[in-house]
């Protein structure tokens, strides 16, 4: 890893008891997790530079286990696993294949995710079909583990990110013994994120493991740095629904007003004098923090509408067809026409008091 300068490797077959992180030399740290020092056991290892950035580790099974990492305001989720091989019973790699999803499904769809695992199945040469979630280029004919790889893709809105580097056939086998040669060995991320990867191949030469050969990928995280926006302090209108605010309110304008009871024909000036005395009797709110965002407006409806949507969003994230997809965005035009009545009844109210 140092002489590549490799500074997150993701582990399979680690055949380590145990759920811990240890310091392996060389300045890197391996956190990793086993329940059979004969069989299976997953890690990631880190560059200690970045151990200090890990928010949590999710050790899901001896199979998968995930690294969740805050790298320049940029949250990126490492994820290791080891499927199944092709012999195993078919109950053993739906469980593989569950904990994966439920990985997934934890992670906010803002959040960079990369998937380095030996998925043992081949999702051959070619995209025909399958040109939203692959590239042409991995190696001979698929078989059924490789479908489950595409179909998890495709659910995921994911990229297998091997096969869209044009590479000599040396360069994308990822696994030798004996006459054969194949390619297990992939990594996936999030299909709006592969234009941060200048790069993916097979390192070949390097003793990595037994059989295997190490993908290696070039991956430049995007940092957007926000300038921190200023939020405005408004006067809070919305405790004119209350009777006392709203009384102690028509008094104090009425004395700013000279005791008149009808307005000046000079609006400009009114208008000034109505501000004023609301942020003197009302107060405003601090500017500091978006949680001063005005609510007063909220009632059930919109409530509801809400969270209807985000059940449909959810929906869509997890099975995106068009259906979904079009009720998602009729709930979001909903919500918008619910939002703007509740705003505009709100006010009508304050109004008429």
């Amino acid at each position: 890893m140092e002489r590549r300068k490799v500074d997150i490797l993701c582990v399979q077959e680690t055949r380590w008891k145990g759920s811990k992180a240890r310091s392996i030399g060389a300045g890197f740290k391996l956190f990793y997790y086993g329940v059979d020092s004969k069989r299976n056991g997953v890690g990631v290892v880190l560059k200690e530079e970045f151990v200090r950035n890990v928010l949590e580790v999710k050790r899901v099974s001896d199979r998968v286990m995930s690294l969740k990492l805050e790298i320049e305001g940029v949250m990126l989720n490492v994820v290791s696993g080891y499927a199944p091989q092709v012999g195993c019973e078919l109950e053993e790699k739906e469980r593989f294949w569950s904990d994966l999803d439920e990985v997934m499904e934890s992670i906010p769809m803002g959040e960079r995710v990369v998937i380095g695992a030996d998925f043992n199945g081949h999702v051959g040469e070619g995209n025909t079909g399958d040109e939203e979630v692959m590239g042409k280029f991995g190696v001979k004919e698929r078989n059924l583990e490789g479908q489950m790889v595409v179909d998890f893709a495709k659910r995921m809105d994911m990229g297998v990110v091997n096969t869209y580097f044009q590479k000599k056939e040396e360069h994308r086998v990822t696994y030798k013994s004996g006459g054969r040669s194949t390619q297990v060995d992939y990594i996936l991320c999030r299909k709006g994120n592969l234009k941060e990867i200048s790069d993916c191949k097979v390192v070949v030469g390097e003793s990595v493991a037994r059989q295997h050969r190490m993908v290696e990928c070039r991956m430049t995280l995007m940092v957007c740095k926000t300038k921190r926006s200023k939020i405005e302090k408004k006067t809070k209108w919305w405790k004119l629904k209350k009777e006392e605010c709203c009384e102690e309110f028509r008094q104090k304008l009425r004395q700013a007003l000279g005791g008149q009871v009808v307005l000046p024909d000079d609006w400009e000036t009114t208008a000034e004098v109505i501000r004023e005395t609301g942020r003197k009797v009302l107060g405003v709110s601090s500017g500091r923090r978006k949680e001063d965002k005005e609510t007063w407006w909220w009632n059930e409806e919109v409530q509801d509408s809400i969270q209807r949507k985000r059940l449909a969003k959810k929906k869509w994230d997890m099975d995106r067809t068009e259906e979904n997809r079009q009720e998602y965005k009729e709930l979001q035009r909903r919500v918008k026409r619910e939002v703007s009545k509740a705003k505009q009844k709100a006010y009508e109210e304050l109004y008429t008091r």
